[in-house]
């Protein structure tokens, strides 16, 4: 059974300034790439609990999506008795580790 992904406030915003980070709107390149990672995103749906759990808290795991050194870690946390995935977080790799 596939679990629904939800994308908290957060995680939507980084999103967006990864978008306009990545210049997307102008360069074929970067909306591929970008379309690639929201894909990556959304491949939660099936089988979320194959990713590590973070080391900053064992409540979430973290799926990495990218070459280095483009990194981007996808924090999300299952819902099991729900079937849902909440992704709280979207951030490069080399960033500090996150507050939960």
């Amino acid at each position: 059974m596939a679990y629904l992904v939800r994308m908290a406030a957060r995680a939507k915003r980084d999103l967006a300034l990864i978008y306009q980070r990545a210049n997307a709107e102008e360069s074929v390149a970067a909306r591929k790439w970008y379309l690639e990672l929201t894909d990556a995103v959304f491949s939660l749906e099936q089988h979320p609990n194959r990713c590590p759990t973070t080391a900053e808290n064992p409540k979430f795991r973290h799926l990495l999506y990218g070459h280095k050194p483009h990194v981007y870690r996808i924090i999300y946390r299952v819902v099991e008795k729900a079937k849902r995935v909440e992704v709280v977080q979207i951030r490069h790799g080399a960033r500090r580790g996150f507050r939960a």
